[in-house]
Protein backbone atom coordinates (compact mmCIF):
# COMPACT_ATOMS: atom_id res chain seq x y z
CA UNK A 1 0.00 0.00 0.00
CA UNK A 2 2.81 2.40 0.85
CA UNK A 3 4.43 1.59 -2.50
CA UNK A 4 1.21 2.54 -4.34
CA UNK A 5 1.08 5.84 -2.48
CA UNK A 6 4.71 6.51 -3.38
CA UNK A 7 4.08 5.70 -7.06
CA UNK A 8 0.99 7.96 -7.06
CA UNK A 9 3.07 10.83 -5.66
CA UNK A 10 5.79 10.23 -8.24
CA UNK A 11 3.16 10.18 -11.01
CA UNK A 12 1.86 13.56 -9.83
CA UNK A 13 5.37 15.00 -9.64
CA UNK A 14 6.25 13.74 -13.14
CA UNK A 15 2.99 15.16 -14.51
CA UNK A 16 3.66 18.53 -12.89
CA UNK A 17 7.31 18.69 -14.01
CA UNK A 18 6.56 17.64 -17.59
CA UNK A 19 3.76 20.20 -17.68
CA UNK A 20 6.37 22.86 -16.93
CA UNK A 21 9.09 21.42 -19.21
CA UNK A 22 7.10 20.77 -22.38
CA UNK A 23 6.25 24.42 -23.17
CA UNK A 24 9.98 25.24 -23.01
CA UNK A 25 10.89 22.76 -25.76
CA UNK A 26 12.15 24.38 -28.95
CA UNK A 27 10.98 21.63 -31.31
CA UNK A 28 8.55 23.23 -33.81
CA UNK A 29 6.39 20.10 -33.73
CA UNK A 30 5.66 20.66 -30.03
CA UNK A 31 3.25 23.57 -30.22
CA UNK A 32 -0.35 24.38 -29.43
CA UNK A 33 -2.19 23.88 -26.17
CA UNK A 34 -0.63 20.73 -24.75
CA UNK A 35 -1.40 19.25 -21.36
CA UNK A 36 -0.20 16.18 -19.53
CA UNK A 37 -3.40 14.41 -18.54
CA UNK A 38 -2.04 11.32 -16.80
CA UNK A 39 1.16 9.50 -15.91
CA UNK A 40 1.38 5.78 -15.14
CA UNK A 41 4.74 4.71 -13.73
CA UNK A 42 5.75 1.08 -13.42
CA UNK A 43 6.35 -0.25 -9.89
CA UNK A 44 10.05 -0.73 -10.61
CA UNK A 45 10.32 2.86 -11.94
CA UNK A 46 11.65 1.62 -15.29
CA UNK A 47 8.88 3.09 -17.43
CA UNK A 48 6.52 6.05 -17.26
CA UNK A 49 3.59 6.17 -19.68
CA UNK A 50 2.72 9.81 -20.22
CA UNK A 51 -0.65 10.70 -21.74
CA UNK A 52 -0.75 13.99 -23.62
CA UNK A 53 -3.81 15.94 -24.71
CA UNK A 54 -3.63 18.49 -27.50
CA UNK A 55 -6.47 20.95 -27.88
CA UNK A 56 -8.07 20.31 -31.28
CA UNK A 57 -7.31 22.97 -33.85
CA UNK A 58 -4.11 24.16 -32.16
CA UNK A 59 -1.72 21.44 -33.40
CA UNK A 60 -1.55 17.96 -34.88
CA UNK A 61 -1.41 15.44 -32.04
CA UNK A 62 0.69 12.97 -34.01
CA UNK A 63 3.33 15.60 -34.73
CA UNK A 64 3.38 16.71 -31.10
CA UNK A 65 3.98 13.09 -30.00
CA UNK A 66 6.83 12.75 -32.55
CA UNK A 67 8.43 15.92 -31.17
CA UNK A 68 8.08 14.70 -27.59
CA UNK A 69 9.58 11.31 -28.47
CA UNK A 70 12.53 13.13 -30.02
CA UNK A 71 12.95 15.17 -26.83
CA UNK A 72 12.37 12.26 -24.43
CA UNK A 73 16.08 11.92 -23.55
CA UNK A 74 16.26 15.57 -22.57
CA UNK A 75 12.99 15.36 -20.64
CA UNK A 76 14.14 12.20 -18.83
CA UNK A 77 17.39 13.90 -17.81
CA UNK A 78 15.55 17.00 -16.57
CA UNK A 79 13.10 14.85 -14.59
CA UNK A 80 15.99 13.02 -12.94
CA UNK A 81 17.57 16.34 -11.97
CA UNK A 82 14.44 18.03 -10.65
CA UNK A 83 12.89 15.03 -8.87
CA UNK A 84 16.22 13.72 -7.57
CA UNK A 85 15.34 10.17 -8.51
CA UNK A 86 18.02 7.51 -8.34
CA UNK A 87 16.58 5.92 -11.46
CA UNK A 88 14.81 8.08 -14.02
CA UNK A 89 12.10 6.11 -15.82
CA UNK A 90 12.05 5.74 -19.58
CA UNK A 91 9.29 8.00 -20.93
CA UNK A 92 6.75 6.78 -23.48
CA UNK A 93 4.26 9.29 -24.82
CA UNK A 94 0.69 8.49 -25.81
CA UNK A 95 -1.97 10.73 -27.28
CA UNK A 96 -4.97 11.07 -24.98
CA UNK A 97 -7.95 11.94 -27.12
CA UNK A 98 -10.47 11.96 -24.29
CA UNK A 99 -11.03 15.73 -24.60
CA UNK A 100 -11.78 15.59 -28.33
CA UNK A 101 -13.86 12.44 -27.77
CA UNK A 102 -15.87 14.27 -25.09
CA UNK A 103 -16.37 17.24 -27.43
CA UNK A 104 -17.63 14.86 -30.13
CA UNK A 105 -20.12 13.29 -27.72
CA UNK A 106 -21.41 16.74 -26.74
CA UNK A 107 -21.85 17.61 -30.43
CA UNK A 108 -23.81 14.39 -31.02
CA UNK A 109 -26.02 15.04 -27.99
CA UNK A 110 -26.68 18.60 -29.15
CA UNK A 111 -27.61 17.32 -32.61
CA UNK A 112 -30.06 14.84 -31.06
CA UNK A 113 -31.50 17.55 -28.82
CA UNK A 114 -32.04 19.89 -31.79
CA UNK A 115 -33.60 17.07 -33.84
CA UNK A 116 -36.01 16.26 -30.99
CA UNK A 117 -36.84 19.95 -30.67
CA UNK A 118 -37.64 20.14 -34.39
CA UNK A 119 -39.76 16.99 -34.09
CA UNK A 120 -41.72 18.46 -31.17
CA UNK A 121 -42.27 21.71 -33.09
CA UNK A 122 -43.72 19.83 -36.08
CA UNK A 123 -45.97 17.73 -33.78
CA UNK A 124 -47.40 20.92 -32.23
CA UNK A 125 -48.58 22.20 -35.63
Amino acid sequence: MANQTRIAKINDEIRRELGALIPRLKDPRVRGLISVTRVDTARDMSLAKVYISVLPGTADGGEVIKGLVAASGFLRHELGQSLKLRLSPEIKFFLDDSISHGAHIIDVLNTIRHAEGDQNDSDAE
